[in-house]
C-alpha cells in the first residue's frame, strides 16, 4: 500500500503543476466531391485542481496507514 500511496502523491503534485495536457488529433473532412483532406488538430484535456489534491490526500493517507504491520 506504500507503494501506492507514493504513486497518488507523484500523480496528484504532476496533476497539480501541469493542470492538463494537449495531444495531436487527425481530423478527416469530406467535401462535395470525392476528395478528402486530413488535419491535425490540437486537444487539451484540462485536469482539474480538485482531482490533484484528492490524490495527493488520498496518497498521504495511504502512506501513513498503510505500513506493514508485525
Amino acid at each position: 500500500m506504500r507503494m501506492i500511496g507514493i504513486i497518488f502523491i507523484i500523480v496528484g503534485a504532476l496533476a497539480l503543476g501541469y493542470q492538463g495536457f494537449t495531444y495531436m488529433a487527425p481530423e478527416q473532412f469530406e467535401d462535395i466531391s470525392s476528395l478528402r483532406a486530413t488535419a491535425e488538430r490540437e486537444r487539451t484535456v484540462w485536469l482539474p485542481p480538485v482531482a490533484g489534491g484528492v490524490a495527493v490526500a488520498g496518497g498521504l493517507v495511504l502512506l501513513v496507514t498503510g505500513g506493514k504491520r508485525y
